[in-house]
Order: C-alpha cells, then sequence, then structure tokens
C-alpha cells in the first residue's frame, strides 16, 4: 500500500516537473532531489526501487545516519540545509555529492580550510537569499556575483557548482516569481565561471521555479506525504 502511494505520488511530481520544463523548452533538464526529511528509511528504499536516486538532507546528524542504515544502495546524497560550523568536520567524512547550502564567505572560509587540511574537495552551490528576508540565510543578491567569484579564487578546495535559493516566504505568487527571477539572472551571469546549477523550488512552488529557469527542485511533502 505504502509503496503505491509513494509510486503515485513520485509519478504525479514527475508529470508536474514535465509539464513546468517543456514550457520553458523540451532542452530544458531538471533534477529532482527529494527532501527525506518527513520521510523515514522504509520510504526512500521504496524511493530507490521506483527509480529515484538523488537525495537530500537538512541535517548532518540525519544525513550521517541514512546514509550508513541505507549504505547498501549507491544513493546520490546531497546536503540542502543549513550548515553549523561544528558540524563541517562531519560533514566532509560522510563526502556527499553535493552541498546546497553554503550561505556566507565566513563558512566558505571554515569549510575550504578544513578540507584543506584533509586532502579533500567539496562541490558547493552558493545559497542567496534573494527575498531579503531575515528568516533566511545565504548571501545578499547584490553581493552574490562578488562572493562566488571570491569563493572560486580564494577557496580552491571547495568546487563551486551554481547557485540555490528558497523562494519568497509570501502568499502572492509574483512576490515568490520575482525571487526566483532574480537567483536566475544571477545564474545566468555565473554561467561564464562554470556555473550549471540553479536549485530553486520546493514542494510548494516547484512549477513556478522551473518556469523562473530553475533546473534542480528539491520536493518533500509532495512525495513523501
Amino acid at each position: 500500500m505504502r509503496k503505491e502511494i509513494l509510486r503515485d505520488n513520485l509519478d504525479r511530481v514527475i508529470w508536474n516537473i514535465e509539464q513546468a520544463r517543456v514550457e520553458v523548452s523540451e532542452h530544458h533538464i531538471v533534477k529532482l532531489v527529494a527532501v527525506g526529511k518527513y520521510s523515514d528509511e522504509e520510504s526512500i528504499k521504496t524511493l530507490y526501487e521506483l527509480g529515484q536516486r538523488a537525495f537530500g538532507e537538512n541535517q548532518v546528524q540525519q544525513l550521517e545516519s541514512r546514509m550508513k542504515n541505507l549504505s547498501s544502495l549507491p544513493i546520490e546524497w546531497q546536503m540542502i540545509g543549513n550548515l553549523q560550523s561544528n558540524k563541517i568536520n562531519k560533514l566532509i567524512e560522510l563526502r556527499p555529492t553535493l552541498l546546497q547550502s553554503l550561505s556566507s564567505l565566513k563558512l566558505a572560509k571554515a569549510l575550504n580550510k578544513r578540507l584543506e587540511e584533509k586532502e579533500q574537495t567539496m562541490s558547493a552551490l552558493l545559497q542567496i537569499n534573494s527575498a531579503n528576508e531575515e528568516s533566511k540565510s545565504g548571501v545578499s543578491s547584490q553581493e552574490a556575483i562578488d562572493i562566488y567569484q571570491q569563493i572560486k579564487e580564494e577557496f580552491p578546495n571547495i568546487k563551486l557548482k551554481g547557485v540555490m535559493s528558497i523562494g519568497a516566504l509570501s502568499s502572492d505568487i509574483k512576490e515568490v516569481q520575482k525571487s526566483f527571477e532574480i537567483t536566475h539572472s544571477i545564474y545566468e551571469k555565473l554561467q561564464k565561471d562554470d556555473a550549471t546549477i540553479c536549485s530553486m523550488g520546493m514542494s510548494s512552488d516547484y512549477e513556478l521555479a522551473i518556469k523562473c529557469g530553475s533546473n534542480l527542485v528539491r520536493i518533500g511533502s509532495k512525495i513523501f506525504k
């Protein structure tokens, strides 16, 4: 029964992604990262069996336990939540495919230092607070390009792959759309600096995010509910 619910949810989300991406262009490819925050390991396992390969976690602790308990599956794990500086060593140890939430120059400096010590690299996205909301982490849209280039120049152990943002917390769709458009315009300018990922959109707004140019969406409750 649970498998059928998950299959239906996944199929619906994939269908909606397809509809939205084709509106942008037939060549516009969108990656789906399933966010396990609201789920259990059995559900993640079932989704893997159904063909979902990339999963994201909000907390290093949760990421660690799930990577350990599901180590028999070659899952692509991503860290998508706030990274506290006291969890940097643990995250480096876990070696996720991508850190989506590199939210400040200070964090980049601390992360690069530890990566250097361990002779490792980590792929990451620069988190942009494009809606300028105090409740959100991320660099301001005004500073994003300069900070992105500075990280690339000064912190070689961090491999920046693009940008990430969370849509404006607003019931006004135009406000949400505006926040996505700001992030996407920054992403377009950073393509000359090898940015390939524009991660925008969650369960409540992923179709709008795709129409604004997102090529990676992070979806939890719409799949796992």
